[in-house]
Protein backbone atom coordinates (compact mmCIF):
# COMPACT_ATOMS: atom_id res chain seq x y z
CA UNK A 1 0.00 0.00 0.00
CA UNK A 2 1.22 3.78 -0.75
CA UNK A 3 -0.09 6.16 0.86
CA UNK A 4 0.10 10.18 -0.03
CA UNK A 5 -0.94 13.31 1.53
CA UNK A 6 -1.45 16.66 -0.10
CA UNK A 7 -0.99 19.84 1.14
CA UNK A 8 -0.08 23.27 0.09
CA UNK A 9 -4.04 24.43 -1.39
CA UNK A 10 -5.56 27.43 -0.51
CA UNK A 11 -6.70 30.86 -1.66
CA UNK A 12 -5.01 33.21 -4.39
CA UNK A 13 -5.80 35.74 -6.50
CA UNK A 14 -5.71 35.34 -10.25
CA UNK A 15 -1.81 36.11 -11.83
CA UNK A 16 -0.34 34.63 -8.03
CA UNK A 17 1.84 31.37 -7.13
CA UNK A 18 1.01 28.48 -5.53
CA UNK A 19 2.81 24.87 -4.45
CA UNK A 20 1.34 21.91 -4.13
CA UNK A 21 3.43 19.46 -2.20
CA UNK A 22 2.95 15.47 -1.61
CA UNK A 23 4.23 12.76 0.55
CA UNK A 24 3.91 9.63 -0.50
CA UNK A 25 4.62 6.59 1.85
CA UNK A 26 4.47 3.13 2.19
CA UNK A 27 5.75 0.79 -0.55
CA UNK A 28 7.01 3.43 -2.46
CA UNK A 29 9.40 1.48 -4.21
CA UNK A 30 6.79 -0.15 -6.25
CA UNK A 31 5.61 3.57 -7.55
CA UNK A 32 6.51 4.09 -11.82
CA UNK A 33 4.64 6.80 -12.08
CA UNK A 34 3.10 10.21 -9.78
CA UNK A 35 1.31 13.41 -10.97
CA UNK A 36 -1.59 15.65 -10.18
CA UNK A 37 -4.93 15.78 -10.77
CA UNK A 38 -7.94 18.00 -10.46
CA UNK A 39 -11.76 18.59 -10.11
CA UNK A 40 -13.10 21.33 -10.73
CA UNK A 41 -17.11 22.32 -9.88
CA UNK A 42 -19.37 20.23 -11.72
CA UNK A 43 -16.47 18.77 -13.71
CA UNK A 44 -14.63 15.41 -14.41
CA UNK A 45 -11.24 14.42 -12.82
CA UNK A 46 -8.57 15.41 -15.22
CA UNK A 47 -5.03 15.06 -15.28
CA UNK A 48 -2.82 17.88 -15.11
CA UNK A 49 0.74 16.74 -15.20
CA UNK A 50 2.85 13.36 -14.15
CA UNK A 51 6.39 12.52 -13.83
CA UNK A 52 7.42 9.20 -14.51
CA UNK A 53 10.23 7.18 -12.31
CA UNK A 54 12.65 7.63 -15.54
CA UNK A 55 12.09 11.43 -15.19
CA UNK A 56 9.57 11.71 -18.39
CA UNK A 57 7.13 14.96 -17.79
CA UNK A 58 3.88 15.10 -19.19
CA UNK A 59 1.18 18.51 -19.05
CA UNK A 60 -2.20 18.82 -19.73
CA UNK A 61 -2.25 21.81 -22.58
CA UNK A 62 -4.17 24.06 -20.38
CA UNK A 63 -1.35 24.24 -17.73
CA UNK A 64 1.97 23.97 -20.12
CA UNK A 65 4.16 26.60 -19.63
CA UNK A 66 2.40 28.10 -16.42
CA UNK A 67 2.64 24.84 -13.93
CA UNK A 68 5.76 22.51 -12.82
CA UNK A 69 5.99 18.87 -11.68
CA UNK A 70 9.10 17.78 -10.23
CA UNK A 71 9.99 15.20 -7.73
CA UNK A 72 12.30 14.80 -4.75
CA UNK A 73 12.39 10.75 -3.93
CA UNK A 74 8.85 10.73 -2.38
CA UNK A 75 7.94 13.80 -2.71
CA UNK A 76 6.14 15.09 -5.25
CA UNK A 77 5.42 19.48 -6.49
CA UNK A 78 3.72 21.42 -8.97
CA UNK A 79 4.38 24.96 -8.96
CA UNK A 80 1.56 27.02 -10.01
CA UNK A 81 2.28 30.39 -11.51
CA UNK A 82 0.11 32.50 -13.59
CA UNK A 83 -2.99 31.53 -12.12
CA UNK A 84 -5.94 31.67 -13.74
CA UNK A 85 -10.07 31.23 -12.46
CA UNK A 86 -10.48 28.56 -14.28
CA UNK A 87 -7.85 26.66 -12.43
CA UNK A 88 -10.08 26.26 -9.36
CA UNK A 89 -10.41 22.80 -8.34
CA UNK A 90 -9.82 20.51 -6.30
CA UNK A 91 -6.28 19.06 -7.05
CA UNK A 92 -5.14 15.41 -6.63
CA UNK A 93 -2.09 13.44 -5.65
CA UNK A 94 -1.63 10.21 -7.33
CA UNK A 95 0.75 7.52 -7.58
CA UNK A 96 0.82 4.30 -10.28
CA UNK A 97 2.09 1.42 -8.28
CA UNK A 98 3.35 -2.16 -9.42
CA UNK A 99 1.88 -5.45 -8.00
CA UNK A 100 1.69 -8.88 -8.90
CA UNK A 101 -2.05 -7.73 -9.97
CA UNK A 102 -1.08 -5.21 -12.42
CA UNK A 103 -1.07 -1.64 -11.82
CA UNK A 104 -2.32 0.12 -8.63
CA UNK A 105 -3.61 3.43 -8.83
CA UNK A 106 -3.20 5.73 -5.12
CA UNK A 107 -5.04 8.87 -4.56
CA UNK A 108 -4.29 11.39 -1.34
CA UNK A 109 -7.01 13.05 0.08
CA UNK A 110 -7.17 16.31 -2.13
CA UNK A 111 -6.09 19.71 -1.77
CA UNK A 112 -8.44 22.88 -2.63
CA UNK A 113 -6.91 25.25 -4.85
CA UNK A 114 -9.43 28.48 -5.51
CA UNK A 115 -8.62 31.24 -7.70
CA UNK A 116 -9.85 34.75 -7.22
CA UNK A 117 -10.39 37.02 -9.48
Amino acid sequence: QVQLVESGGGLVQAGGSLRLSCVASGVIHSITAYGWFRQGPGKQRDLVATVLTDGRLNYADSVKGRFTISRDNAIVYLQMNSLKREDTAVYYCYARGMSTRGNVAYWGQGTQVTISS
